[in-house]
């Protein structure tokens, strides 16, 4: 597992927004691939699950994403003076 792990660090570090945008696209196909597949009557608890997981991701992505906007922002304005 840990081999694993390491390849997919390699993997992230060769790539660029653009490679993980396509991580992104092919996952989300996926989600909705199997969404499709589970019966109307049963679709709550995944929705449920699905949204809590999509939650409970975002708030750290999004968290890191606007520290380096911030980061890079202050380094810009330091270089304009």
């Amino acid at each position: 597992m840990k081999c694993l792990f390491s390849y997919a660090n390699e993997y992230v570090k060769e790539s660029d927004w653009k490679d993980l945008a396509l991580v992104k696209f092919c996952l989300c196909a996926t989600g909705v691939m199997i969404g499709l597949c589970i019966p109307k009557e049963k679709k709550k608890v995944p929705l449920l699950i699905a949204g809590a997981v999509f939650t409970v991701t975002y708030i750290p992505l999004m968290t890191k994403f606007l520290r380096i906007i911030l980061r890079k922002d202050e380094n810009a304005a330091c270089e304009e003076e």
